[in-house]
């Protein structure tokens, strides 16, 4: 099992702020794959990748980063300073 939380308009396509999956994804790419099989709303979050970021356990990661050991992984779109 993997908790995942969604920040931003992630979550409101989604219309979850976070849920546990249980996933046989090596990799985040893997995970975002099984989770555009699963309903429309989860296709719609992840039809472009390129418009969002990745943390496993809290710390900044690629989609193509392995999930062995990982306890959550979170999605959000990238952030601006200002």
């Amino acid at each position: 099992m993997i908790d995942i939380v969604y920040f931003a308009w992630v979550r409101e396509r989604i219309g979850l702020p976070r849920e546990r999956v249980e996933t046989t994804a090596a990799t985040v790419a893997d995970l975002v794959e099984e989770l555009r099989g699963r309903e429309e709303r989860y296709a719609a979050a992840f039809a472009d990748v390129s418009a969002l970021r990745v943390a496993l356990d809290q710390e900044l990661s690629e989609f193509d980063a392995p999930l062995s050991g990982v306890r959550e992984v979170a999605f959000f779109p990238p952030m601006t300073g200002g």
